[in-house]
């Protein structure tokens, strides 16, 4: 069984589960998906968090609602790192030249610590992003929390310890 998407649960048990994802990471990943968490939560609070804990990655998606095609931006973790990806950056204007990757559609910016978020360059980011959705926030209330995907096999959340 390569994957099992859980049923829906209680928000306490999906903060559980949440907790024990990014308890997989190493303690500074771990603090910077956390802190990261609380920024974008603070400032989209009517957004859904889509969590998938997948072979690859580790992301946190925000969006309106619960489909994953709806989310603008997300938190990206591996054991080489934490990012916030911008779904759709490839259509956003980037002045300050900050966006990394070449895909058609999907843009990041690595997070080697917290501040990153502050910046007022990534800040317009984020605000233009949400702004572009193409479903748009709820202007009130607040979202949720939803474990959406948990694959059985995934890489290591941290990097190996060299001999």
């Amino acid at each position: 069984m390569p994957r099992t998407k859980p049923k829906a649960t209680p928000s306490a048990d999906a903060e559980e589960q949440l907790a024990g994802f990014i308890g997989k990471f190493e303690p500074g990943h771990q603090r910077l998906i956390r802190a990261a968490r609380k920024k974008l939560r603070a400032q989209f609070p009517t957004a859904n968090e889509l969590v998938y804990d997948n072979y690859n990655f580790f992301v946190i998606g925000f969006g309106p609602t619960e489909r994953p095609s709806d989310c603008f931006i997300s938190i990206a973790a591996a054991a080489n790192g934490v990012g916030i990806c911008f779904l759709y950056g490839a259509s956003l204007p980037d002045p300050a030249k900050i966006l990394q990757g070449g895909g058609k559609q999907t843009r990041f910016v690595r997070l080697p610590a917290i501040e990153i978020l502050t910046q007022p360059a990534v800040q317009a980011l984020l605000q233009l992003a949400a702004e572009r959705a193409k479903v748009p926030l709820p202007a009130s209330g607040a979202g949720r929390l939803i474990i959406r995907l948990v694959s059985a096999k995934q890489r290591p959340r941290r990097k190996p310890v060299k001999a």
